[in-house]
């Protein structure tokens, strides 16, 4: 198994009602961009105005270049607290996951999360959402 060309991860937050500085409050970390809901959106290479339909928080972390999830995963979560009845109580009011982007260079390229990075998302009750990208020329 080969390593993947390159990872992106962010930790996202939504909700109709979410206000991000009480996210960010709550969890001691400003985000990488956040919107509330109505907010005007100006699409990067359109132009073209949109009204976002949910709030959002988001926080990023660096891309890595070859593939290393588990350091982005530890990235976001070391800025953020690790009080568990914070995280409940996000979890209950807003969907919460760790998104995340990888890019293949290969057409069998792979990766594994360690115990401790399994670990902390559960105790957070964060989900993973994984986009896989085929970088491979058939």
């Amino acid at each position: 198994m080969g390593a993947l060309e390159y990872s992106q991860a962010a930790l996202r937050i939504f909700g109709d009602d979410l206000i991000p500085e009480d996210v960010s409050n709550l969890l001691g970390a400003k985000p990488t961009k956040s919107k509330m809901k109505g907010d005007e959106e100006v699409g990067k290479t359109s132009g073209k105005v949109r009204i976002a339909k949910t709030g959002s928080w988001h926080l990023h972390a660096k891309k890595r270049e070859p593939e290393d999830l588990n350091a982005q995963i530890e990235e976001i979560l070391s800025q953020l607290t690790s009080d568990l009845a914070t995280w409940e109580k996000l979890r209950k009011s807003y969907k919460v996951d760790m998104f995340c982007g990888l890019f293949m260079g290969n057409w069998n390229d792979g990766l594994s999360l360690s115990p401790e990075i399994m670990l902390a998302l559960g105790q957070r009750r964060i989900g993973l959402s994984l986009d896989i990208y085929n970088g491979a020329d058939d």
